[in-house]
């Protein structure tokens, strides 16, 4: 027992913390707790911690709406966190999409849905198009476009005041995850893992790869959800600088004999591996 949970512990640690942020705020609605109110968009923590999605507060912006202080305050709270931890870690410890897409991803393994040469796929720079797309929307309409039909918002309202018809949308992701293209969403069109993506470029925690301790088995591309940024296994050792790097820990998990590990990277450091 003691092997699995180590061979899962980033894993069981998401799911933990996603549960825990989730019930925080379902308790704020339904027995007014004051741990954490609000959305994944904008919150206060502990009744006076401002807490705003910047990707959400710059669509504001561009829908031409007056930023209140505590807004903006709480998008340089959040703005600073991700440029210390990396922005897309959000997608893989809080996110509730990600549990889809993982889960998604799971099943296509064990289905052996592997990736066909004939087979469609897309561009992973496709969510920084989508960026710039939901800002000339915001732009034109004066709404913030993608908070509208985020399924991050969906789901997230779905376990406070429950889902309606959005658990549709969720559905169409898992098998648009399962059938279509591995972590399609997540990796590929996803607008706010693409933002954070580029706010955390330059973070200082990073996963540090090992060529000494690389084995060579390669487990780590089969769990990676934006394999890319594991240009260096297998050819030398070096941090994980790539911004796609969603922290999720599952190199670490599925590596045999720990050839990756984290660590605080300077950005002297990181300049000098780009």
């Amino acid at each position: 027992m003691s092997k699995f949970l180590y061979r899962h512990r980033f894993y069981i640690s998401r799911r933990i913390v996603q549960i825990l942020i989730l019930t925080a705020y379902f308790g704020a609605n339904a027995y007014g707790w004051k741990i954490v109110a609000g959305n994944l968009s904008s919150s206060v923590l502990f009744g006076f911690i401002p807490l705003s999605d910047p990707f959400a507060t710059l669509q504001m912006f561009f829908a031409g709406a007056v930023i209140a202080t505590d807004i903006l305050v709480g998008a340089l709270v959040v703005f600073l966190v991700y440029s210390v931890i990396g922005g897309r870690f959000f997608c893989s410890w809080v996110c509730p999409v990600n549990i889809v897409t993982e889960t998604a991803a799971a099943l296509r393994r064990k289905l052996d849905f592997e990736e066909k040469e004939h087979a469609l796929t897309f561009s992973r720079n496709i969510r920084y198009w989508v960026i710039a797309i939901t800002l000339g929307l915001s732009l034109i309409f004066s709404l913030a476009a993608f908070e509208m039909i985020s399924p991050i918002g969906i789901a997230h309202r779905g376990v406070i005041f429950g889902f309606g018809f959005g658990w549709l949308f969720l559905v169409a992701i898992f098998l648009f995850d399962l059938f279509s293209q591995q972590y399609g969403w997540c990796g590929h069109i996803c607008p706010l893992g693409g933002f954070n993506a580029l706010i955390g470029k330059y973070s200082l925690i990073k996963v540090v790869h090992d060529k000494e301790k690389c084995l060579d088995s390669l487990a780590c591309f089969k769990v990676c959800p934006e394999v890319e940024v594991l240009n260096m296994v297998g050819k030398y050792s070096a941090p994980v600088t790539a911004a796609g790097c969603i922290k999720c820990g599952r190199c670490l998990e599925v590596c045999d004999n720990d050839a990756f590990h984290i660590s605080v990277v300077s950005l002297a450091e990181q300049l000098k591996e780009r």
